[in-house]
């Protein structure tokens, strides 16, 4: 395929600044650095042009002009992925959504919102909260990814035990095709059963069927009473009993169960400012979790310390702490939250975003562990994520002592070690960031080959000339 730089003439470039206005236009490469670096420094990003338009027609001008001279096009929100999907690596059109960031109606009568594309995960959050509404969905980086980028990955986060993935959310969508047709789904209905789910396509697709510029969004009652508790236990068997006994008591008011190991709060205190250990001696493993209720009468709190005082009883809880106040909740998940940022000054990491059975994550855990000992000997293990989910960040830190290089070189076979193991435990080699280009290969050889001529069919039917994110997810 000829580089999309040499496709783009000065015509051409004249007519798509036309579109978005030359102060959208970025040709200048220090203009264009923020667009293509990514968080993780693994991709270095190459665009002839960076447009930001500022209105769904604008997009759809953009695409039909791209389509008219197959230009190929990389849609981005808020450039947080961590696969790679948002990245240009030949040269295309990077189409930015962040200008688009407006909120296009509220209505907690029907518990709706509909946003645009480029609007920030944490201004999503605050306009359900300004009509007394709760938006459930909660990463790391919400105060810079954006809807756009969420939905278009399915993101997950700590709710999902509660609440569902970015799917659950969405009612309706407005969806710009290859083409620049414009697919006005933007329905707040909760019952349509008026042929195919289409909305279902373009979530999780990471930009490669149509480019996400509106959605509308399921919001939810605000829990009136949250209480939040770190908790020390032996293992991480003692992770999964603790799991089931606190979805027993408490059902779906137990809103959050987040698991990880000591080495985990080790590269945290030792690395992010402004942490401290709760506890007075370290312990193997710890449990982050959250109970929450509709009324302010102490129940989420009983049940917590419930399930507390029969853990203790039982052995599986060392010792806990229950946040005394919003400020203690925030320095407890701030532990688990600032995970990656501490990672880095460790040096290299190998980092997977798998799924298993509930029941076999200690399972999955204990065989990868063996597993990457076997190629990396010295490697550290930092296993942690969503328990009740399944969801397990599972990631190798670089053994002490072994230079960089030698272990960025065992990448590829660290990865499909512990990928094997996932699949043979019938689980998902990608539980919530997508596959991009980081896992692409991965699941050319692991996804079902039916599942995978079906999703080729689909995006020929979509995008024939294959102008909307090339190279990535196929």
């Amino acid at each position: 395929m000829m580089p999309e730089e040499t496709r783009l003439t000065p015509d051409l470039i004249a007519a798509f600044t036309d579109i978005v206005g030359a102060s959208h236009a970025l040709l200048d490469p220090d203009a264009q650095l923020p667009y293509l670096r990514e968080m993780r420094d693994q991709w270095k990003g190459r665009s002839a042009l960076v447009l930001r338009p500022a209105s769904t027609d604008e997009v759809s001008r953009i695409m039909a002009l791209a389509h008219r001279h197959k230009i190929a096009v990389v849609p981005q929100s808020g450039n947080t992925g961590l696969v790679g999907g948002q990245v240009p690596m030949q040269g295309e059109i990077l189409l930015s959504l962040s200008r688009m960031k407006a909120v296009r109606a509220l209505d907690p009568v029907g518990f709706t919102m509909t946003v645009e594309a480029g609007l920030t995960l944490e201004a999503a959050q605050a306009a359900a909260q300004s009509v007394d509404r709760f938006f459930p969905l909660t990463l790391p980086s919400q105060g810079s990814c954006q809807i756009g980028g969420n939905l278009s990955t399915n993101a997950g986060g700590v709710g999902v035990l509660a609440y569902g993935n970015a799917r659950a959310f969405v009612l309706g969508l407005e969806v710009v095709l290859a083409d620049g047709r414009i697919w006005n789904g933007l329905t707040a209905l909760k019952k349509d059963n008026t042929g195919y789910a289409l909305k279902d396509l373009f979530v999780g697709a990471e930009g490669t069927l149509g480019i996400i510029t509106a959605a509308v969004l399921r919001i939810f009652p605000r829990p009136a009473e949250t209480v939040t508790a770190l908790v020390a236990i032996p293992s991480i068997e003692a992770a999964r009993t603790l799991f089931v006994a606190a979805q027993d008591r408490a059902g779906s008011a137990l809103t959050a169960f987040e698991f990880m190991p000591r080495i985990v709060i080790d590269f945290v205190l030792k690395h992010v400012a402004g942490t401290r250990d709760p506890f007075d001696t370290a312990h193997p493993w710890y449990v982050l979790t959250e109970f929450s209720a509709a009324k302010a009468d102490g129940t989420a709190e009983r049940s917590l310390t419930e399930v507390l005082e029969a853990g203790i009883a039982d052995g599986i809880v060392i010792d806990a702490r229950v946040a005394a106040s919003l400020a203690q909740a925030r320095d407890f998940w701030k532990l688990r939250e600032a995970v990656s940022e501490a990672q880095k000054p460790e040096g290299g990491s190998i980092k997977h975003d798998v799924s298993v059975p509930v029941a076999s994550i200690p399972e999955f855990v204990g065989r990868a562990n063996a597993a990457v000992g076997e190629i990396c000997p010295g490697a550290r293990y930092l296993a942690f994520g969503h328990f009740g989910d399944g969801n397990v960040h599972y990631n190798i830190a670089q053994p002490i002592g072994m230079p960089r290089p030698e272990f960025e070189a065992l990448r590829d076979r660290v990865m499909h070690r512990v990928h094997s193991i996932v699949v043979e435990m019938g689980g998902s080699i990608s539980a919530e960031h997508g596959i991009g280009q980081l896992k692409r290969h991965e699941l050319a050889e692991f996804k079902d080959p039916v599942a995978l001529d079906l999703m080729r069919r689909i995006k020929a039917a979509l995008d024939p000339d294959n102008i909307l994110n090339p190279g990535k997810v196929l």
